[in-house]
């Protein structure tokens, strides 16, 4: 009964999501013998971001194990509830929640189905079936927002100008981007209490246009440099920096070369690692459930790149002193002189 009533729900609710799903390469029966397992994303893969990260982790596991990988792409609450059911359903032996959206739907379904092994990644779901993987994003985004502070300062690169504003565009306005924002604000502060900080969320993963917009009205508004946290959003992000002449900072993958000369740097967040650790661990028979990571700028679980491809735009004109001093900060936060804060709810003691 439990069975016909769950398929019904899916049926219903998968309606308007029936395009949203793709799966990956080397679906085989359930009887093949492979561990087999799927990722629910909350959003669309090619979003040179978060959602391709966590498909790099999954892309890796696949060459590298006999497993069968299956991937569920989504962009509403309703896609995002339908395809986690449906992989309950279907009897994977891993499923990986890609993201924090999930969170209610993982809580309401992980102790409905207790032989299904689960995993969460960017928050927590204290469930004995449930591996929860975290991020210290503040402390990656304290270092963003300090090279963001020192870089507005540099009026003497085209672009740039005398007045001390930098931006933050999101996403969703969701917990885990407050967590971006409040170190992002931290460091930026850390190098000049009085920078003024915008900020504005978009309200979607997948609507560059409108991160675009967003972010033309900050550099309208004074910003020299304005950080993308937008996923699919965040190419629009980049755009325009590119076409305004300003500059902006990438996120969760290296984004420097997406608009090469308008990107100071990415903060990188190693979704890709947590993915893939997490399928060899049930591969390895090593999950364990009921456990959460927290992975900081010590575990290399977040990073800036190495400003590497803005030295080439700017040459000589490149500030050296921006890569010194966020050297400096990094050890700071690694060695506990600097604490950075979370935003409430998240770090280690949340989890």
């Amino acid at each position: 009964m439990r069975k016909l009533i769950v398929a019904l729900i899916i049926s219903l609710v998968s309606v308007s999501s029936m395009f949203a799903s793709g799966t990956n390469e080397k679906t085989v029966s359930e009887d093949s013998g492979k561990t087999r397992v799927c990722v629910v994303y909350t959003g669309n893969l090619g979003d040179k971001s978060y959602n391709d990260s966590c498909n790099i982790g999954s892309q890796r596991a696949l060459e590298e194990f006999d497993i069968e990988l299956k991937s569920l792409e989504g962009s509403t609450n309703d896609e995002w509830k339908s395809n986690l059911l449906s992989a309950c359903e279907d009897g994977y032996d891993l499923v990986i929640c890609a993201a924090s959206n999930l969170q209610p739907y993982l809580e309401e379904f992980a102790p409905m189905y207790p032989d299904v092994k689960f995993a969460i990644i960017d928050t927590t779901v204290n469930e004995p079936n449930v591996q929860s993987i975290s991020f210290a994003q503040n402390q990656g985004s304290f270092l963003a927002g300090a090279a963001a502070a020192m870089f507005t300062e540099k009026s003497d690169i085209s672009g740039i100008n005398d007045e001390a504003v930098i931006g933050w565009v999101g996403g969703m306005d969701i917990p885990v981007l407050q967590d971006f924002y409040t170190g992002y604000e931290q460091g930026a502060k850390y190098v000049n209490p009085n920078v003024t900080i915008l900020k504005a969320f978009a309200g979607s993963w997948n609507d560059p246009l409108k991160g675009k917009e967003l972010a033309l009205a900050q550099y309208e508004q004074g910003a020299d440099i304005v950080m993308n946290v937008a996923s699919g959003t965040g190419p629009g992000i980049l755009e325009a920096a590119k076409e305004s002449g300003k500059y902006a900072i990438g996120v969760d993958l290296n984004q420097d070369n997406d608009q090469p000369g308008s990107v100071l740097t990415s903060m990188v967040k190693r979704v890709d690692t947590a993915c893939y650790l997490t399928i060899k661990s049930v591969v390895e028979g090593t999950y364990k459930g009921g456990t959460t990571s927290y992975l900081t700028l010590a575990d290399g679980g977040v990073s800036l790149t190495d400003f590497s491809v803005m030295r080439n735009a700017l040459g000589d004109k490149f500030p050296e002193d921006i890569v010194e001093k966020c050297s400096v900060i990094n050890d700071k936060i690694i060695s506990g002189e600097i604490v950075v804060e979370n935003y409430e709810g998240f770090g280690p003691s949340a989890n």
